[in-house]
Parts: structure tokens; sequence; C-alpha cells
């Protein structure tokens, strides 16, 4: 079995640009939604396939490997990415779909495109969501459509490192916040699912690579900084099996009327 030197060396060498969780088989798993995201996205895309003047946005694409898995898309199709290492990788991912990545100085910055250019605006785990920037670009009887990252997912991991975290009245990931919002924007919710799913880190190099790629969940994280909590984790994984955490999704569909 690696030493716990080893296993920290290993999962700080990990390339961790993109949406790819490949490297994770093995070592840590997911319990995914059972609507199937990709699919259900595939399906939309496809029906704009073909059809005039049809157009689609994908926002924060990462690297684009989600987007990519659809067989077709609208005759114009753009995504957005904000990280610099991920837009090459989307470029090279999307390139066959001759799909448009636009780079973004920020997530939340003025989307820049034209009021009412897209038939269906999309997005995969947005970091933050402009509902007015949506609605202003969505055409009439357009589509959000999004899989977003629910209030308190992977909780115990960010606990664990980080120590019990202050109670919040405030807007989170609740879903509720993002329907009231997009009401707000002049947009009508027409589906919202919610589901919680396990989550099992085998090794603390998979934990590692989890909170180098998926930056929000202990905010500042480094190898170095939280050594001794990683320590104590790869103790009690060796004692007790994976750690077990928690995964929050939601499924959210609204429509720009009129």
């Amino acid at each position: 079995m690696a030493s716990f030197e080893e296993l920290i060396a290993e999962g700080s060498e990990v390339p961790v640009e993109g949406w790819d969780f490949s490297w994770f088989a093995g070592r840590a798993s997911e319990e995914r939604p059972p609507w199937g995201y990709a699919g259900l996205l595939a399906e939309r895309m496809a029906a704009l396939a073909g059809v005039p003047g049809a157009a689609a946005l994908d926002l924060q694409t990462g690297g684009g490997e989600v987007l990519a898995s659809i067989p077709a898309g609208p005759p114009l199709l753009v995504a957005t990415e904000s990280w610099p290492p991920n837009v090459e990788l989307a470029r090279r991912n999307l390139g066959r779909l001759g799909a448009e990545v636009v780079a973004m100085g920020d997530e939340l910055d003025d989307l820049p495109f034209a009021d009412g250019a897209f038939d269906l605006v999309v997005s995969r785990h947005p970091v933050g969501v402009r509902w007015d920037e949506i609605a202003r670009v969505l055409k009439p009887g357009g589509t959000y459509f999004s899989q977003d990252v629910g209030d308190g997912s992977v909780r115990e991991l960010t606990e664990f490192m980080m120590g019990p975290l202050p109670a919040d009245d405030g807007p989170n990931r609740d879903p509720k916040w993002s329907v009231q919002d997009a009401t707000r924007a002049g947009l009508e919710v027409v589906d919202l699912r919610q589901f919680r799913g396990r989550m099992e880190f085998g090794d603390v190099a998979a934990v590692v690579v989890f909170l180098r790629k998926v930056v929000w969940i202990v905010p500042g994280f480094t190898s170095e900084r939280y050594v001794d909590r990683l320590r104590a984790l790869h103790e009690q994984i060796e004692v007790s099996g994976p750690f077990l955490a928690t995964s929050v999704r939601f499924l959210l569909e609204a429509r720009k009327n009129g």
C-alpha cells in the first residue's frame, strides 16, 4: 500500500484542467442523478440540428467535455469559459461540432452576445448564474436548461478539512433561490428536480485531486496548507475504509415566454 507521502505526491501531480473525471475510476465514485443530464442535453441540441437560424449557448463549458458528447448541434453553437487552460481544451474538444468558444474574463460578466440571440442556453454545474443576462440573450420561447450543484454538496469533506461551517441564512445553492431569481428575470420555471447521492473517496490522493479540481469545496486548498488534515483523513481511511460524502444536484429548466 502506498504511503501517505506517496499518495500526496501522486495527487499533487495529476493534471486538473477540464472536467474529465476518468482518473478517479477505482479510487473515488459518485452516485449520478437518475435523469441523465448529458442525454437530455443531447436531445435538446438534436432538436435544433438542421433548423435554419437556430442557435445554442453552453455557459461555463469547462473543457467542453459534456457538450462534446452530443451527436449534433444547431447551425450556430457557442460556448463560454473563463479559465484559460480550459478555453484551449474546449476548442479542441468542440472542434468536431464546429462550436465557437468565447473566452470570458469572469463567469458573471455580461454576456458578449446580442439580445435574443439563442434558442437554447445550457450550463452544467455553473459557478454562478446571471439570470438577467440569460433572459436577455434568449429568444422569445427559448429555454434555459441546467444541472446545478445543490446546497451542502460534499459538505462532509469541507467540514473535515476546514471545521464546522457557520449557519448561513442568506441565498445559497438551494434551488428555491434559482427559481426566485429566474422568475424575477422574466423566465418561467417548467421543470425542477432534486437529487442526493453517495460519494466515496478511497484514498487521500483522490481527495487531493478532487480539491485541486473542484476549487470551491475548500477555497485556497493546497496539500501543504492542509497537510495535517490530509494525514488525519488518510489514517481514517486506513482504519475505517472510504471517506463518505453526499453529492447534491438539481435539474432546472426555464422558458422565456412572449
